[in-house]
């Protein structure tokens, strides 16, 4: 599990945006509607590199 005081200092490394994280998905998500990058969770460590992250989905 992600420290919340970690979560909070965090951002988006591409836009600088704050990040939320997404428990059931196991994923740190950029909050900006214009970025939304998806990082992955690995043995709790939080992979915020671009070339990790998922794209947003379409609605």
């Amino acid at each position: 599990m992600i420290d919340k005081e970690l979560l909070e200092i965090l951002a988006c490394p591409k836009c600088k945006s704050e990040v939320r994280l997404d428990e059931g998905a196991q994923r740190i998500i950029c909050t900006s509607p214009s970025c939304g990058l998806r990082f992955p969770i690995r043995d709790d460590i939080p992979v915020m590199l671009i070339d990790e992250a998922e794209k947003p989905t379409a609605p």
